[in-house]
């Protein structure tokens, strides 16, 4: 700028100072109308002002998964003494899962769906399964899957991440290098129970699918990581939305102390036993950290031409899903890798549906929009409707490096009342009994999440209708998890041809 002439000069200068002037301005106004809107909102509450003790990353990875548990046990007990035995009265409420005589406090359950576990098979191990749950989330989400696998004779680990399962003002105070942490200690675990001569899958939902594939592009660097035979990939978070990225700057008026509510993006009732419905800024800051750095490992492992290293990988995704980019885990992945036994699952919307009048026009054509043009490096599997005019269902395949379409019936048909499926429904069967719409048990939990049906003025609900009338469970449960028993008996060495063929039905 010094040899620019003294009048180009002084006229640059003058246009900089207005800039900064005019996003000084812009910064102020978002910022004070963010403090306006979480002022107005709902009070903070104990369990959003209290945080977890947990181990660091470094501790972490110096730790046996017995000293996480302890940990862990420790965290749980500090929840019950300084949140649960320390209610107001007016927070004591039969819907309040920090309430000891809720219907819905996890502690009274026997089987604390969040809390780490460890499923042992009933003979020797034939594998050993690390299956990691999603953000907000707990293990409870991945238990389904977990039973599935120590059924077909495998060890199945699923690890509490740092910040979860206990209450969601533990996510104000958590990293994600804390959570890959945690993905390095439960491979650890598994080759202690089951050794190093057996198959080890990864199993990632979400925010888990992220650290799983995230683990995985490690290890193919990395010697003292052990390699997986194979990934299972559900609703993955490969990319998210692009506000997550600003999700840092929505919170920094919560360095304040009389505005600790901008450190949160939703305050709502917690009624649910195993996953949190409140929602803090730093949990979307680190999962899109996280998205970034798998973000880079991809595109650094393509250029390099490393992703052959990669296992096969088997994901599960609704083409409609409003918490991650379905696009992105065609884009940002599955377009990336070799052919080497990739398969992708699309649920469509219902075709059949009777509402089909009030979809959006792209809804209809939703699947050809989101895969490339055949052929393709990786096998593309779409459940559908056999027609348009019918609630049953085919499993269209169309094998990787082929144009031709294979369709196999299957027993699962639509819910009539169902239009697509969403993020949340795919690792839950419908006979779960907090989310299905079939519970075997509706009672177990306290509460049926996936049966809820409310009418009335919406005004009067403190919780959005959009996430009441999502649905929570998985009509097409069983395809999927024959698809991943197919893989399972693969015995870890499942090649090219196994996974390009269709499965019979």
């Amino acid at each position: 700028m010094a040899t620019l002439p003294w009048r180009i000069r002084t006229r640059l200068l003058a246009v900089l100072k207005r800039t900064a002037i005019v996003l000084g301005i812009v910064v102020f106004i978002l910022l004070a109308g963010r403090i306006y809107k979480t002022q107005t909102g709902p009070a903070l509450h104990p369990w959003h002002t209290w945080t977890a003790h947990e181990m660091s990353a470094q501790e972490i990875d110096h730790a046996s998964f017995s000293d996480y548990l302890q940990r862990e046990t420790a965290i749980f007990h500090d929840l019950r003494t300084e949140v649960t035995d320390r209610l107001d009265e007016n927070d004591k409420t039969p819907l309040n899962r920090f309430y000891l005589h809720s219907p819905v406090w996890p502690g009274q359950f026997p089987d604390d769906g969040n809390r780490s576990f460890v499923l042992m098979p009933a003979g020797k191990p034939k594998g050993v399964a690390v299956l990691l749950h999603g953000l907000t989330d707990s293990p409870y989400s991945v238990k389904s899957l977990a039973v599935n696998y120590q059924q077909r004779g495998f060890v199945a680990i699923a690890p509490r991440l740092p910040g979860h399962g206990t209450a969601p003002g533990a996510l104000t105070d958590v990293s994600r290098e804390a959570w890959q942490a945690v993905v390095r200690l439960a491979v650890r675990e598994a080759t202690r129970l089951a050794g190093n001569d057996v198959p080890l899958h990864l199993v990632g939902y979400s925010n888990g699918g992220a650290l799983a594939l995230n683990y995985a592009l490690d290890a193919t660097g990395d010697p003292h990581l052990r390699q997986p035979q194979q990934l299972v990939l559900l609703s993955p978070m490969i990319r998210v939305n692009a506000f997550a990225r600003f999700a840092g700057l929505a919170g920094l008026p919560a360095l304040l102390p009389p505005f600790a509510k901008a450190a949160w993006l939703s305050v709502l009732p917690e009624y649910n036993p195993f996953k949190y419905n409140s929602f803090p800024v730093n949990a979307a800051r680190q999962s899109w950290l996280l998205t970034q750095t798998l973000q880079t490992q991809l595109t650094r492992a393509a250029r390099n031409h490393t992703l052959t290293s990669l296992p096969p990988i088997l994901a599960f995704q609704s083409v409609m899903d409003s918490t991650v980019s379905a696009r992105g885990v065609v884009d940002s992945l599955f377009t990336l890798l070799p052919d080497n036994g990739n398969e992708l699952v699309i649920y469509d919307i219902n075709q059949a549906a009777t509402l089909r009048p009030l979809f959006r026009p792209g809804a209809y054509v939703a699947v050809d929009a989101l895969l490339p043009a055949p052929p393709r490096r990786f096998t593309a599997t779409v459940v559908t409707n056999a027609s348009p005019q019918s609630l049953q269902t085919v499993a269209r395949t169309q094998p990787a490096g082929k144009a031709d379409v294979d369709v196999q019936p299957l027993t699962s048909a639509w819910p009539r009342d169902l239009y697509s499926l969403s993020h949340v429904a795919i690792p839950f069967p419908p006979t779960d009994d907090l989310y299905g719409s079939q519970p075997e048990d509706p009672r177990r939990y306290g509460i049926n999440l996936g049966n809820i049906s409310l009418r009335g003025e919406t005004a009067v609900l403190v919780v959005g209708m959009d996430s009441l009338m999502r649905v929570t469970s998985n009509p097409f449960y069983d395809d999927m998890i024959e698809r991943i028993n197919q893989r399972i008996d693969c015995a870890g060495v499942c090649g090219t041809a196994a996974s390009k063929a269709a499965p019979a039905r």
